[in-house]
């Protein structure tokens, strides 16, 4: 039987019962600054892992453009994200190649005749000479003055009727004293091919020519073009949009202080360009197959299929290569490259890919996906840096292109199976180099009238250079020929 404590034992019962409260309390306390303090780091890790990585894109790894990589460009950078071929640099065999040439008719000959024999000093002359050795000089002609050709529109009076009638001026003249069109043509080309700003062009003309030209000389030219080839711009559109393949792109462009854009749609044949206040301002009554970058509207397009640029895949891989260290991306990147490879080839022999190859790449295709998604999902939650913690749960770089690769593989891979579709959006994205070169030399269009001149005229210019034409003869031909002419495919 147990005896009951003692008094003391009793009263010392209370203080150690308020310790162990105060201990459970602090301990308590603890573990929530603890788990607050979890949190705040793995947030402040993803932060630091996006910070790291957006310092690590770059021109070579991401759609960034060239410029953005500073003058210190690290070589790694700005290596290509081709393998190697094994073969030499330069020409390759079978290359045409283009060099100066000897002509049969010199436009000018000049004879050079000793003056003394190199023998005994005795005087010479040409009647004695006996053969001769030759060197041609290119050069370019002197400038020369404008030709002026004046126009007469005569009246004749009838001898039967005394009715008195005038001739016509040509209908391209139509002011007492103007320009031809082969100088505005010239005018047209130095400002929106070699895009000369206005005040340096009419400093050339003056140099070259003798010509003083004023900058609202210029900009009415500029714009009398546009007008006159707009019904060529259109009909290059409608083709475009009818053409089996075409590719698409979009990119900023500053009008009136004003982001806006500039769209941009072509074949290997055709380029046409417009601007819209909105981006997903898309082309109309497109038919056949569109190659682009991914970008989400483009799949509103109704009654297309799809092809996606690999250049654009083989960048984002390179990048989660180096900074993310993703070995699926590694073997990913390897495949893409030789399935280009083997379509090239397939291409310049004019046959097509077995099935039995291309069945060959999708199951690698699809290994290399599990693989990628079997790493990622080993991987802790990502935690959302945002303040917002609305919508779909964050997912890694990696994981979101696995997921682009897995539900796009068609698109993706379309290149292997229609030889018509190429590996890469370049063409439309080289189509739109020097647009964006004439927005960094100009800084952006004052008006949405200039931009769209410009656009009018660059079609004309960007489709003129790809059917071959002479540039100049065709800013100064009729748009309806030239309309006759095109070779759409």
């Amino acid at each position: 039987m147990s005896l009951p404590p003692p008094p003391d034992s009793q009263a010392e019962a209370g203080p150690n019962s308020d310790s162990t409260a105060r201990l459970e309390s602090l301990i308590t306390a603890l573990q929530t600054e603890i788990i607050q303090q979890r949190t705040m780091i793995a947030t402040l890790q993803a932060r630091n892992a996006e910070l790291e990585r957006q310092l690590g894109l770059n021109s070579g790894n991401s759609g960034k453009p060239p410029s953005s990589d500073g003058l210190k460009k690290n070589p790694s950078r700005v290596r290509s994200l081709r393998e190697r071929s094994g073969k030499k640099t330069g020409g390759q065999k079978g290359h045409p190649g283009k060099t100066l040439s000897r002509v049969e008719t010199p436009d000018d000959i000049i004879d050079h005749f000793p003056e003394t024999c190199s023998g005994c000093g005795r005087a010479l002359t040409g009647t004695i000479a006996t053969d001769h050795t030759s060197r041609q000089v290119f050069e370019l002609p002197e400038p020369q003055p404008l030709i002026v050709t004046e126009h007469r529109a005569h009246a004749c009076v009838c001898g039967n009727c005394g009715a008195e009638t005038r001739a016509a001026f040509p209908e391209d003249v139509t002011a007492p004293v103007q320009y031809g069109a082969r100088l505005a043509a010239v005018v047209v080309y130095l400002l929106h091919y070699q895009l000369l700003p206005e005040k340096r062009l009419a400093a050339l003309m003056a140099d070259l020519f003798g010509v003083h030209l004023v900058t609202a000389t210029i900009a009415g030219m500029s714009r009398s073009c546009a007008v006159r080839f707009q019904g060529f711009a259109a009909a290059v559109r409608d083709h475009v949009a009818a053409a089996p393949v075409k590719h698409m792109d979009e990119t900023g462009f500053r009008i009136g202080g004003k982001t806006q854009w500039l769209h941009i749609a072509s074949t290997i044949w055709l380029t046409f360009y417009r601007t819209s206040p909105k981006r997903g301002s898309l082309l109309r009554n497109v038919l056949g197959i569109v190659v682009h970058d991914h970008w989400k509207p483009y799949y509103t397009l109704k009654g297309v299929l799809h092809a996606l640029c690999n250049a654009h895949h083989l960048r984002e891989l390179q990048a989660l290569v180096e900074i993310e260290k993703e070995d699926w991306a590694r073997k990913m990147q390897r495949l893409l490259r030789r399935a280009c490879h083997a379509s090239n080839l397939a291409r310049e022999q004019r046959v097509t890919l077995s099935p039995r190859f291309i069945a060959l790449i999708e199951r690698c295709y699809d290994a290399i996906l599990t693989d990628g998604f079997v790493f990622h999902e080993a991987q802790p939650a990502l935690i959302s840096t945002a303040r917002k913690r609305r919508g779909r749960v964050p997912r890694r770089t990696g994981h979101n292109l696995l997921r682009r690769l897995r539900d796009r593989k068609l698109d993706v891979l379309r290149f292997l199976s229609d030889p018509t579709v190429p590996f890469t959006n370049n063409l439309a994205e080289q189509d739109g180099r020097m647009m964006k070169l004439r927005q960094k030399i100009s800084g952006g269009f004052r008006s949405v009238d200039g931009a769209e001149d410009f656009a009018v005229i660059r079609s004309l210019l960007s489709t003129a250079r790809k059917q071959g034409w002479d540039i100049l003869q065709a800013l100064a031909s009729r748009p309806g020929r030239l309309v006759a002419e095109l070779q759409v495919a």
